[in-house]
C-alpha cells in the first residue's frame, strides 16, 4: 500500500511519540509536521531538532487539517485533549496514541470522539529508554521493538493497516490485541512490578535502619528497585487508568506472596523449592515462555541459516546429548511418581523443556536442569493440577501425544498448543483411540492442533491395533491406560522404541510384554527412581553417517542408547557395507547401552528391509545422505510415516538432494535414491531439524559450500550441535536474520 500523509500532528512532545515522528520523517512517508506541548521550552527544541516543522498554541490549531494525529500525552490527560480535537478533526483524519493503557483511552473516544472511533487506531510501544524528553528523542528506538495495537469494534481495516505500517518503517514488529487483554497483559508485567518497586522503596525508606539498608544493598536490591525512580506523576495516572486490572494483579500477587509466606513460616521446603524453581526457569526462559501468554511470539523467533564447507574427515570421541525420547517419558512419569527421582543425562534441547514446563505448569516442582540434572518432587497418579492456561508444547510432537495419553484420564480440563509446525500436524491417530477408551478430545480441523481434552471422563481400558508402527500412540495409549477401568493392550504391526514400557517397569508399574502386544491394567503406583539417560542414537546418526562417507574418518561415541528397538540405524549402514563396531555395553535404568567406533567405509547402495524401517525411523534423513554417497541405488520403501514428522521428512530430503545435484525421486512410502557426487547449493530444511542436521553432514562431500535455511529448530533435539559438529571436523558456520 502507498503510505503518504501531508500534514501530521504531534500533541505532546516527550520521548516516545519524538522519536515515532522521527522515524517517519526519515522514511519519508510524512509531510510537514505540526507540534504542540504544554511547555514551550520543548516545543522549540524539537523545532531546533527538526523533530517538527513548527509549534502552535494549542493541540486544537494543531490538528486541525492533520491527516495524522499522534497523541503523545500523559493517560489521564487524554480525555482532554480527545474533547478539544475532536470536533476540529479533518474528514478521514486517522488518529492514534502511544499510552500503556488503553481501557481508558477507548472509553475516552466513545465520549468525546464517537463519530471518528473508525479512523481511531489505539497503540503502545513496548519500548522506552532511560533518559526522557525531547533531547533524548532517538528514531532508532523502535527498531525490533514490539508495538501492541488494540483496534477497537468500529476501527477501520485500512486505518489500521496503515498505522500498523507506520509502526513498520520505524523498524518494530506489530502485535494486536484486544484492549482489555493489552491491559491485563501490562497490568502484570509492567504495572505491578512497578508498584512493588514503589512500595519496597517507600516501606525501606521508613525503616529507622533505612540508612544502613542502602547503604549496603546489593546487586539485586538495585536492579530491582531501579525502576522506582520513574515519573511518580506518570505511574499516578497508570495506576488510576489501569485501576481495576491492576488490582486484579495485585490480589492474585498478595495470595501468592501469602502462600510463600505460610511456606517460609512452616519450613515448607517443597513448597519453596517449587516457587524458586518456577521462577527461575520462568526468567531463564523468558522470551519463550512470556510470549505465548503474552506477545504471541514463536519459540524460534530467529531467521538461522548454516554454512558448510566440504571438510577432509571427522574424528574424536565424545558424547552426544541425552535421549529425547527418554528424557520425555522420564519427566512424565517421575512427576507421577511417589517420592523423589533423579536424572542424570537429561537433553537440554526445546522439546524436552517443553514437556518439564508442563509439567511444572501443573504443579509439580522439579529442580533443574543443570548440566543435565534434574530433581523430580512427584505428586502420585493423581496430584497434577490444572495449568493456568495452555500447555504450550513449541515443535514436540512427542510432547502432545504423550501428554494426550496421560492427560485423558486427569480430572481438569486442558488444552495442548504448539508452535506453526506442530500446529499442522495430524493428532486423530492418537486422539481417535483414545475416544474409544472414553476420553473427550477435541481437535481443529482435520485433526491438528490445539487439543482441547476435557476432564472427569471415564476411562476403559481397550486392546488396539495399531493400524501403523507409531511409538508415539503406542505409548499415548499405556499413558492412558494407568487411569482406565481394566486392562489396556497395543499389538503392532512392527516393532517400535519401547522405552515407556521399560520405563513404567523401572518406576515399579507392572508392564506385560508378550511379542507384539505391550499389556497394563489401571489404578497401579509408580515409585520414585533414579534415571541415566543414555545418549540419543537419533543424535549419534549423524556422526556415524558423517564418518562412514568421509574417507579417513574416525570417531568414537560414548554412552549411546542401543535399544533393540532403536537400532535401525545400526543395521542399515553395515548392510550399506559401514565400518561399525559396538563395544562397552552395559545396562543402565532398564536401558542398553555401549560405546560405537564408526570409520569410513565404501558404503553401496541396498534395497533396505522394511522390518528395519519402524527402526530407524527418525534417522532417515541422516540414512537419505548416506545412500547419496554410495555406490548406486537406494530404496526405501514402507516409511510413510515420514510424510507426518515436522515436515514431510521424504519430499524435504528428496528436494534437497536434488538441489545440491544427487538424483532422488520420492514414492508415497519412501525414495530412490542414486549415489553420486554432491554439487553443493541451497537447501531449505522447513524448520525441521533433522533435515538441518543431515545436509549439514552431506557438505563433507560437496564440492563447494551448502546453505541450509531455517536451521534454529535444530536446538528442540541437538543443543549445542555446531559446536559439537566443528569439533569433529565439520566446516561449520551459522548466520542470524
Amino acid at each position: 500500500m502507498t503510505l503518504s500523509f501531508n500534514r501530521v500532528c504531534i500533541i505532546g512532545l516527550g520521548l516516545i511519540g519524538g522519536s515515532w515522528v522521527a522515524a517517519l520523517r526519515q522514511s519519508g512517508v510524512i509531510g510537514h509536521v505540526v507540534g504542540f506541548d504544554r511547555n514551550l521550552d520543548s516545543m522549540q527544541e524539537a523545532v531546533k531538532l527538526g523533530v517538527i516543522d513548527e509549534f502552535v498554541d494549542s493541540a486544537a490549531i494543531a490538528a486541525q487539517g492533520s491527516d495524522l494525529v499522534i497523541l503523545s500525552v500523559p493517560t489521564l490527560a487524554i480525555s482532554a485533549i480527545l474533547a478539544e480535537v475532536a470536533p476540529v478533526l479533518k474528514k478521514g483524519a486517522i488518529v492514534t496514541d502511544v499510552g500503556s493503557v488503553k481501557g481508558s483511552v477507548e472509553s475516552a473516544a466513545r465520549m468525546y470522539a464517537s463519530a471518528h472511533l473508525p479512523q481511531i487506531v489505539l497503540g503502545h510501544p513496548i519500548a522506552g529508554s532511560e533518559k526522557s524528553g525531547v533531547a533524548a528523542i532517538d528514531a532508532s528506538l523502535f527498531e525490533r521493538q514490539k508495538i501492541i495495537l488494540t483496534p477497537l469494534a468500529e476501527t477501520n481495516d485500512q486505518a489500521l493497516l496503515s498505522v500498523q505500517r507506520l509502526w513498520e518503517l520505524a523498524g518494530a514488529r506489530v502485535e494486536l490485541m484486544s484492549v482489555e487483554r493489552h491491559d491485563q497483559v501490562l497490568a502484570a508485567t509492567s504495572h505491578l512490578p512497578h508498584l512493588l518497586a514503589f512500595s519496597l522503596v517507600d516501606t525501606l525508606a521508613h525503616n529507622h535502619e533505612n540508612k544502613e539498608i542502602f547503604e549496603y544493598a546489593a546487586g539485586g536490591f538495585r536492579d530491582f528497585t531501579r525502576i522506582a525512580s520513574s515519573s511518580p506523576q506518570m505511574w499516578h495516572d497508570i495506576f488510576v487508568a489501569n485501576r481495576s486490572a491492576v488490582l486484579d494483579a495485585l490480589d492474585l500477587f498478595v495470595g501468592e506472596l501469602n502462600a510463600l509466606r505460610n511456606s517460609v513460616a512452616f519450613s515448607d521446603s517443597t513448597a519453596m523449592l517449587g516457587v524458586f524453581t518456577r521462577a527461575k526457569v520462568a526468567r531463564d526462559h523468558f522470551s519463550k515462555i512470556l510470549s505465548k501468554r503474552a506477545y504471541v511470539e514463536p519459540m524460534n523467533s530467529k531467521s538461522l541459516t548454516y554454512i558448510v564447507s566440504p571438510s577432509e574427515k571427522v574424528s574424536g570421541a565424545f558424547r552426544v546429548p541425552g535421549d529425547k525420547s527418554v528424557s520425555h517419558r522420564s519427566i512424565m512419569l517421575g512427576s507421577l511418581a511417589e517420592g523423589v527421582t533423579e536424572i542424570s543425562g537429561f537433553l537440554e534441547g526445546e522439546d524436552s523443556l517443553a514437556t518439564l514446563q508442563a509439567f511444572r505448569d501443573m504443579g509439580v516442582v522439579i529442580e533443574g536442569p543443570h548440566r543435565g540434572k534434574v530433581v523430580i518432587h512427584g505428586v502420585g497418579m493423581h496430584g497434577l493440577k490444572q495449568p493456568p492456561g495452555p500447555l504450550y508444547l513449541g515443535n514436540s510432537g512427542t510432547s502432545m501425544r504423550l501428554l494426550s495419553g496421560l492427560l485423558a484420564g486427569q480430572s481438569f480440563d486442558v488444552t495442548l498448543t504448539g508452535d506453526d509446525s506442530l500446529s499442522v500436524r495430524p493428532m486423530n491417530r492418537v486422539a481417535d483411540p483414545l475416544r474409544t477408551m472414553g476420553a473427550e478430545i477435541e481437535t481443529a480441523a482435520q485433526g491438528r492442533p490445539p487439543l482441547m481434552i476435557k476432564g472427569g471422563a471415564k476411562l476403559k481400558g481397550i486392546h488396539y491395533d495399531l493400524p501403523m508402527a507409531s511409538a508415539q500412540v503406542k505409548s499415548s495409549l499405556l499413558l492412558a491406560g494407568l487411569y482406565a477401568e481394566g486392562e489396556t493392550s497395543v499389538t503392532e504391526p512392527a516393532p517400535t522404541r519401547d522405552h515407556s514400557e521399560r520405563m513404567l517397569q523401572g518406576f515399579g508399574y507392572d508392564v506385560l510384554v508378550d511379542g507384539p502386544t505391550a499389556a497394563l491394567s489401571g489404578g497401579g503406583t509408580l515409585s520414585a527412581t533414579n534415571i541415566d539417560v543414555p545418549s540419543d542414537i537419533s543424535s549419534a546418526a549423524f556422526f556415524m553417517v558423517a564418518a562412514s562417507i568421509s574417507e579417513g574418518s574416525d570417531i568414537t561415541l560414548q554412552h549411546v542408547g542401543v535399544n533393540p528397538t532403536r537400532v535401525g540405524v545400526i543395521n542399515i549402514l553395515r548392510l550399506m557395507g559401514g565400518d561399525i563396531e559396538v563395544f562397552n555395553e552395559k545396562t543402565v535404568g532398564g536401558e542398553p547401552v555401549a560405546d560405537i567406533r564408526i570409520r569410513s567405509a565404501k558404503l553401496k547402495g541396498i534395497r533396505i528391509p522394511e522390518d528395519q524401517v519402524p527402526l530407524a525411523i527418525d534417522e532417515f534423513p541422516a540414512l537419505f545422505v548416506a545412500a547419496a554417497c554410495a555406490e548406486g541405488e537406494t530404496v526405501l520403501t514402507g516409511a510413510e510415516e515420514l510424510r507426518v514428522k515436522e515436515s514431510d521428512r521424504i519430499q524435504a530430503m528428496v528436494d534437497g538432494l536434488n538441489a545440491i545435484g544427487v538424483r532422488a525421486e520420492g514414492t508415497p512410502d519412501g525414495a530412490v535414491i542414486l549415489g553420486g557426487a554432491i554439487r553443493g547449493g541451497e537447501v531449505d530444511s522447513l524448520g525441521d531439524h533433522r533435515i538441518a542436521m543431515a545436509f549439514t553432514v552431506a557438505a563433507l562431500k560437496a564440492r563447494s559450500e551448502i546453505r541450509i535455511a531455517d536451521c534454529a529448530n535444530v536446538a528442540t533435539s541437538f543443543p549445542g550441535f555446531i559446536e559439537l559438529a566443528s569439533a569433529a571436523g565439520i566446516s561449520v558456520s551459522q548466520l542470524e536474520g
